[in-house]
């Protein structure tokens, strides 16, 4: 962890860089080392959370972009899968709130978490306000501990992180399951589409 320390010191800004675009594609334990190497002097906390901050938000924001002006087009002309985005629309119209401040930590779903969004009625400016707390509180939490706990989750981390992943994609697995089970089991209220919609972000789907 000293060559590390050093190694950072040495490269401060190409570290921020780093982490922003770690931050933007992925979970993992990057922002809670960043937050100890801040502790240690070798990096600014500020700058630390503000491109943990920064990736974490404008990864997704570019990610529901995406989806929200090619999504629709998958299920042109495919009736599977048009009912099964008709049914996720569903499930995350009722339960988005608790999957947009979830879906961040599970090892596996950082990576693809706000494509589905961007297939909902939800508006842009909906959207981007919950991003942004969520990354928010999101960096807090790993930033924060790893410059609070330190020396000891870094120990924790190194033995136990793998392990922690799995069981937060397990748990966010069960709870998706049991949700799209109950969403299954009402009256759709979105009926598959037939067409893709225009590409505009700040309108409903």
């Amino acid at each position: 962890m000293e060559t590390i320390l050093a190694l950072v010191r040495d490269y401060g800004t190409a570290v921020y860089l780093l982490l922003f675009a770690y931050c933007a594609l992925k979970s993992g334990s990057l922002p809670l080392f960043a937050g100890y190497a801040a502790q240690t002097g070798a990096l600014d906390v500020a700058t630390v959370a503000a491109a943990t901050f920064a990736g974490g938000y404008l990864g997704d924001e570019a990610r529901f972009s995406l989806a929200r002006r090619y999504g629709h087009r998958l299920s042109t002309g495919r009736p599977r899968i048009a009912r099964l985005i008709a049914q996720g629309t569903d499930l995350l119209d009722r339960y988005g709130l608790i999957y947009l401040f979830l879906y961040r930590y599970p090892k596996g779903m950082r990576t693809i978490g706000a494509l589905p969004v961007g297939l909902t009625t939800m508006r842009w400016q909906s959207f981007t306000a919950l991003n942004a707390a969520s990354a928010a509180l999101w960096t807090g939490l790993l930033v924060g501990a790893g410059f609070v706990f330190g020396k000891t989750l870094e120990q924790a981390v190194a033995s136990n992180w793998a392990a922690a992943s799995v069981l937060l994609l397990l748990a966010f697995a069960g709870l998706t399951g049991w949700l799209w089970w109950r969403a299954s089991r009402m009256a759709p209220s979105h009926p598959a589409p037939a067409h893709p919609p225009a590409a505009d972000i700040n309108r409903p789907a």
